[in-house]
């Protein structure tokens, strides 16, 4: 199942951190920073219409004291509602395609052959917390997370200049606090989430194009017809 989640939990991470994030009290000397970077995200939340980049993704396990990377692409287009389209696809370690349209995943994996489909954030997917951070509005963010805690500037490898923030829900949940690096435009490049057993989640954007046309039809995961289906 761990292995399963793997790439779902990369879309939650980058998504999560597209959403609209909420106006909050900025305390002590950090308030301006917290200004600052509050306004750089609405700009690019509001101007952005679509998202093609690299990705990497570090996984590490805190029992094994292991990490596992992965490498591909991404892309992302902002839908009605809460229907946003997003599609990644792994070249590294193994390749597979995960696409989220319309509130309906579809993960294939070509080395098996086989295709797994179903609602994003079904009970079954065991991440439905996570999930549901995929179509969260500026409100709801509010009501689950503390205001932002250890904001600073901070050098990302490549030499891009950062803003760094630090999120811990309100209440429990699947994961114990999150942290997203955001850019000078705005843009979220870095997000890490952290589960209550240590185990962590670090996505890295590179290459970013933005506002590049996109349809519907660059987020079909194309698969072998004779691919075993498995719903969920």
């Amino acid at each position: 199942m761990k292995k399963f989640l793997t790439p779902m939990i990369a879309l939650v991470v980058l998504v999560s951190a597209l959403a609209t994030v909420p106006e909050q009290q900025a305390l002590g000397q950090s308030a301006g920073l917290v200004s600052s970077v509050l306004a750089r995200l609405q700009k690019n939340h509001e101007t952005l219409k679509s998202l093609r980049a690299n990705i990497y993704m570090d996984k590490w396990d805190a029992r094994l004291r292991e990490n596992d990377q992965y490498a591909g692409a991404v892309l992302y287009m902002p839908g009605v509602g809460k229907n946003a389209f997003v599609k990644l696809e792994w070249n590294k370690p193994q390749h597979e395609i995960l696409a989220v349209a319309d509130g309906v995943y579809k993960l294939y994996r070509p080395r098996i052959n086989t295709l797994y489909t179903g609602r994003a954030g079904s009970d079954r997917e065991h991440q439905s917390e996570l999930l549901s951070m995929l179509s969260m509005t500026s409100t709801e963010l509010e009501k689950k997370f503390q205001p932002f805690q250890d904001v600073r500037e901070e050098s990302l490898g490549g030499g891009v200049n950062t803003t760094h923030l630090k999120l811990i829900p309100l209440k429990p949940m699947s994961f114990s606090y999150a942290e997203v690096w955001v850019d000078s435009t705005g843009m979220p490049v870095q997000t890490k989430m952290v589960e209550k057993n240590g185990d962590a989640t670090t996505v890295r954007l590179m290459n970013l194009e933005k506002n590049r046309r996109l349809s519907r039809e660059d987020f079909v995961v194309k698969y072998d017809p004779s691919a075993k289906v498995i719903k969920s």
